[in-house]
């Protein structure tokens, strides 16, 4: 390996307390699958984004997708809690098993769905409305409240598990959209936990935010790991490497491979990994 190459990939190692860490966390929530994916396939009209992932995601921990662009991480992260259904034209095969059950199953109520497998975006979207009716939104639509107290318990329990609350708790009656983006993005992420969601998906989520809004937001994801299960999909191989317990790297639509995330950094079995890690495809 050349020299330059050498640089890249130890720029990307995770340091050494990260690494324990992470094979620590990995072995504590390896015995339990959350999420089970068996050939999953995705067309859009005549193209096929998907080709036979496959991929165990264990529960209360943070698995994070990593590749280039167009590789296909978005649209799988989009299958697991069937966010392709809106899109028209988009078919989807194989088995995702959520706690067993086929989400696939036309009985299934998506809605119900949606509520247990939680999603942040790229962008932060807060509604046009009051930070408080942001993160009401959710638990009122599902009827988890009998009472203004409840709501105000879960609405306020959320802002401070999303670590927002001391900065908004004297002006949640004014609009989420007048807060800072990496605020914002902590509003989607209390908005959506509110639901009490067991897994939370999270597609680019700091891809729009400054350097200490991502270092806030990474440190937020640390914490909720302890009780949710996480999905991440992330262009930043650092980040990746910061906050995730396992790591999968996706190429042209295909699942190349998938470990602990330390294994996947430093000792990749797949020369197209190894690649990517080091530069040489991106």
């Amino acid at each position: 390996m050349d020299t330059t190459s050498q640089e890249q990939t130890k720029k990307f190692e995770p340091p050494a307390a990260t690494a324990a860490a992470a094979v620590e966390t990995a072995t504590q929530t390896g015995s339990k699958t959350r999420v089970s994916a068996r050939d999953v396939n995705v067309h859009y009209g005549e193209k096929q984004a998907l080709f036979d992932v496959s991929i165990d995601i264990p529960d209360r921990g943070v698995t994070a997708f990593i590749g280039p662009s167009g590789c296909g991480k978005s649209t799988f992260l989009r299958c697991l809690n069937r966010m392709n259904d809106t899109i028209e034209g988009c078919r989807v095969t194989g088995k995702i098993l959520l706690d067993d059950v086929d989400i696939a199953n036309p009985d299934l109520d998506v809605v119900e769905l949606r509520a247990r497998v939680g999603m942040v975006f790229q962008k932060p979207n807060p509604f046009p409305k009051s930070i408080y009716e942001n993160v009401a939104y959710g638990p009122r639509i599902h009827g988890m409240t009998s009472s203004k107290d409840e709501l105000d318990e879960i609405v306020y329990s959320s802002l401070r598990r999303a670590g927002l609350y001391e900065e908004v708790k004297d002006r949640l009656d004014q609009p989420g959209t007048g807060l800072s983006g990496g605020q914002q993005q902590r509003l989607c992420i209390a908005r959506a936990i509110a639901t009490k969601p067991e897994v939370l998906l999270m597609d680019e989520p700091c891809s729009a935010l400054d350097p200490i809004a991502t270092a806030i937001i990474e440190e937020l994801i640390d914490e909720l790991r302890e009780n949710f299960t996480i999905v991440i999909v992330t262009h930043s191989m650092q980040q990746a490497a910061r906050v995730s317990q396992k790591t999968a790297f996706f190429h042209l639509g295909k699942l190349i491979e998938e470990g602990p995330t330390e294994q996947i950094f430093t000792n990749p079995l797949d020369k197209k990994t190894q690649d990517y890690i080091t530069g040489r495809i991106g």
